[in-house]
């Protein structure tokens, strides 16, 4: 006989298919017993079609097609015979699912089936159709289903329970049908019909609000005395599980009780006696025990307001942290979230034990007990909490440390109404984790020590200190060489003592040191050794005993192959070496920095307008965050016409702009270029980004202003990396030009910027149509400089193409990250009708991929037409690949 005919037994077909060392051979053994099957259901075998079904759905298990089989279920299911339909309807949930046309033709046979007389037929029936109900059988059948629930064998009514929440789930309308019924079975004494019945109206509950109001005016009692019987029932072998009577009956009853006391003080009121009661009286040793308080817990804190109750649940989770299990202690740190709002105080109770769960091994519990705490602090506890918190720190694993970094610190600029105790904590986080935390978080602490003018030398003092024994973290050194760099002169002789501190002794040349140490570390990064040098050049200043050797450290990075370093050492030697005259003009300190502003800014997560802070006169610079007039106004050459117009589209639009995932920038006519990347108000005070990402100056402008004096033509570089470089560069310039000094080319011995190259000597494309439509075209005139191939110089022609003029004409445009974006001022807002004029606006976009990727832009245009709103949207990416 043929090893592979339809009459191979299941369990040689098995063996065969085991016996397969490869992949390959399985699927020929497949194949031949596939083939075979086909064969028997093409001849109309009926002595084999069960076999056949058996072995076609161990072969659906191991992930093989066998949908040729569907219909052999049907004649299996049209059989009079209980075991040919006992396979076709396993055969039927297995190969066959609500979505398959061939499942519509099975509804008169499962018809049939639950009106049978055979009761295991009827639960066959339901069975199935518990699984594979689609909508319009539900429709269809809903009414022998209904009819069931009261048929008087238990088993089919459980199933039949079972059967009608598939149904109701699948169409709701129907719910309303099964209301009587389903409350009729929370009257059973039957363990599994009971549990069915309950888990029926809980379902019932959630879809339908009438059957809801319902099962609680008519059942809430009787639910309260059926899980009190269940609670006090003696020892029944049928149903013990650990000592404790059918648990999931309880945690079904629980959470039916949740639904129907949740929004109801009634019948919340009428339960509180045996949550009590089993929230006291259930053992919490074994698993099923805490299953049961666990859902107790739950249902407490969903039903209405009763304060001694939620206690009590609060109590039963704290005492879930102490459990060794990790899963229990999981859901006890779940649950407490939750019940803060509820009641902060009774949870505050257990903060010891949360901050353990802190500590704890497992990566999910710390994780998890971490945001427990971060809800959990508020002005009275903050101060303990953060002490435990930043003990914990380092002693805490490297992949924990980042997140434990951010939330402490979040903790402390929240809730820091004392600077000293703010300023004392960060010095902590930064000497201990500053390597994981985001540049702001340093950015942010340098505004507030610089608005706390009384703790400038506390300050400095501290950092000293700290840096003679720590100089791991990258972050804490460019937070010292900041400050001793402003504040350096109030380390020597312990200026502004507090009484906290004790005195120490430092001199000028051990503040020196201080500097040169971090300029020489192996670790320190571009960034910092920038920080440092600048604040060699202010010590200079500050310390004229010490300026000859700050001199020669500087002028060691001469030849630095760091082309950043190099200029700096260049630049500064010269200032040292020949312009005694002006250098404490030059480097004095930073004026005050706007905190107010920097906070808001923060805290709404974009750059804000803060032209309606109160902070005296005030211009808008063109990171669009309002600065003080003096000095610099001057630095920048701003007046008021250059003000930057709010955008059109509103703030949520300039917040993508200048904070998405793209580099988006947006300019109104007569503004000044709008920032880059979206880099925060205090990045720009700073002058500090990426060194892999260095930021192009701006095209030279007809009101150029002296923010260039420092930096030769030849170099794309970032301005000094200070706060004091914006103050000191406009101090420059205003103190050269009221001493009548030389110009700036013999100010920096033939260093300054040289003229721009022209336009023409450059690289020209073709004219591209960026884009059209049925009123407007905009074309791209595009073209590079020599020697800059990363750099494409754009200017953007808009024609307007309809017979109406377009006013408050405006050109946005958002590209990658890989991209930058400057955008140069309008020609005008105004656009004439039929192309009798045109809108010109330059834009420069470089490209960091420059042969890898191609330039591609996203551009957003707003006008009005006799004074209505229109917006025009498109993507441009027709531009030249070699851009």
């Amino acid at each position: 006989m043929n090893p592979f005919s339809s009459g191979t037994r299941l369990r040689d077909m098995i063996r065969a298919i085991r016996a397969c060392k490869t992949a390959a051979e399985e699927r020929a053994v497949v194949r031949k017993e596939c083939a075979a099957i086909r064969a028997a259901i093409d001849g109309n075998d009926q002595d084999y079609r069960q076999r056949n079904m058996s072995k076609l759905m161990f072969i659906h298990m191991l992930g093989y097609p066998t949908h040729f089989g569907q219909m052999e279920c049907l004649k299996l299911i049209s059989s009079p015979g209980f075991p040919e339909k006992r396979i076709g309807y396993l055969g039927l949930m297995l190969l066959v699912d609500e979505r398959q046309e061939v499942l519509m033709l099975v509804t008169n046979s499962l018809k049939q089936d639950l009106n049978h007389t055979n009761q295991y037929i009827v639960g066959l029936a339901l069975c199935a159709l518990g699984n594979i109900c689609s909508a319009e059988m539900a429709r269809d059948l809903a009414p022998e289903v209904e009819r069931l629930l009261q048929f008087r064998d238990p088993n089919i009514r459980k199933k039949a329970a079972l059967c009608s929440i598939r149904i109701i789930k699948k169409v709701p309308d129907l719910a309303e049908n099964f209301v009587n019924p389903a409350t009729a079975l929370l009257r059973e004494k039957h363990h599994g019909v009971l549990i069915t019945g309950v888990q029926l109206c809980t379902e019932l509950c959630k879809v339908n609000s009438e059957a809801l109001e319902h099962t609680r005016k008519k059942c809430t009692e009787g639910l309260v005395r059926t899980l009190k019987d269940l609670a006090n029932s003696p020892y029944s072998p049928e149903y013990d599980i650990a000592g404790i009577t059918d648990p999931f009956l309880h945690i079904k009853l629980l959470r039916l009780l949740r639904a129907l006391g949740e929004g109801d003080a009634d019948a919340s009121d009428s339960m509180n006696d045996i949550l009590a009661q089993v929230a006291t009286k259930t053992e919490s040793n074994k698993v099923a025990g805490n299953a049961i308080l666990y859902e107790c817990v739950q249902t407490i804190m969903s039903i209405e307001d009763n304060g001694g109750l939620r206690v009590l649940a609060i109590n039963i989770l704290g005492r879930f942290l102490s459990n060794r299990d990790n899963n229990i202690r999981y859901v006890a740190l779940n649950m407490l979230m939750k019940a803060v709002t509820a009641d902060a105080q009774a949870v505050q109770r257990h903060r010891a034990t949360i901050l353990e769960c802190v500590k704890d091994s497992d990566a999910s519990i710390r994780k998890r007990a971490l945001e427990l705490v971060y809800v959990l602090v508020n002005e009275t506890n903050v101060q303990p909490l953060t002490k435990e918190l930043v003990d914990y720190l380092e002693v805490s694993d490297q992949d924990f440390r980042e997140e434990l970094t951010t939330k402490i610190c979040s903790i402390v600029s929240k809730f820091s109404s004392d600077k000293l105790w703010y300023i004392d904590q960060m010095l902590k986080i930064l000497s201990k984790a500053g390597n994981f935390l985001k540049d702001e978080v340093w950015h942010a602490l340098i505004v507030v020590i610089s608005n706390a003018s009384k703790l400038h030398g506390y300050t400095v003092r501290a950092l000293y200190k700290i840096f003679q024994t720590s100089t791991e973290q990258e972050t804490f050194v460019r937070v010292a060489m900041w400050c001793i760099g402003e504040y350096g002169d109030l380390l020597i002789d312990n200026v502004e003592m507090l009484d906290i501190e004790d005195p120490i002794t430092v001199t000028e040349s051990d503040a020196v040191d201080v500097v040169e140490l971090a300029l020489k570390r192996h670790a320190s990064d571009l960034t910092t050794k920038e920080m440092a040098l600048v604040a060699l050049l202010k010590l200079s200043s500050r310390f004229p005993s010490c300026s000859e050797r700050i001199r020669e450290v500087i002028i060691q990075y001469r030849g630095n192959l760091v082309l950043e370093l190099q200029q700096r050492s260049i630049e500064f030697n010269s200032i040292i070496a020949k312009h005694q005259n002006i250098s404490s003009t030059l480097v004095e300190r930073m004026p005050v920095l706007d905190e107010a502003t920097f906070i808001a800014r923060r805290r709404a997560g974009s750059l804000q307008d803060a032209a309606s802070i109160p902070t005296g006169p005030s211009v808008s610079l063109p990171n669009g965050i309002a600065k003080a007039v003096a000095p610099l106004v001057d630095l920048l050459d701003l007046s008021a016409d250059d003000t930057p117009a709010p955008s059109s589209s509103g703030g949520g639009l300039f917040q993508d702009l200048l904070g998405g995932d793209s580099s988006l920038v947006s300019q109104q006519s007569g503004a000044t270029h709008t920032s880059k990347n979206g880099t925060d108000v205090l990045l720009d005070l700073l002058s500090i980004g990426s060194p892999s990402s260095p930021i192009e100056s701006p095209p030279a402008q007809n009101n150029s202003s002296t923010i260039d004096i420092l930096s030769p033509s030849t170099s794309k570089r970032e301005p000094l990396s200070s706060l004091d470089d914006l103050s000191s560069v406009s101090l420059s310039s205003r103190a050269s030009t009221n001493a009548g000094a030389a110009s700036m080319t013999d100010f920096l011995d033939g260093f300054a910027s040289g003229s721009p190259a022209s336009e023409n000597n450059g690289l020209v494309y073709p004219s591209i149509t960026a884009f059209e439509s049925s009123s407007l075209r905009l074309t791209f005139n595009l073209s590079k400089q020599p020697g800059s191939p990363h750099t494409t110089n754009i200017q953007a022609t808009f024609t307007n193409l309809s017979s109406n003029a377009f006013t408050d004409f405006v050109f946005q445009a958002a590209v990658p990250k890989f991209l930058q974006l400057l955008l140069d001022p309008a020609s005008g807002n105004t656009l004439p009708s039929n192309g009798k004029g045109s809108i010109t606006q330059n834009l420069s976009v470089t490209n960091s991929q420059h042969g890898k990727k191609s330039l591609v832009m996203r551009i957003r245009i707003t006008y009005k037409i006799n004074g209505k709103d229109t917006l025009e949207e498109g993507q441009i990416s027709n531009f030249p690949r070699d851009l």
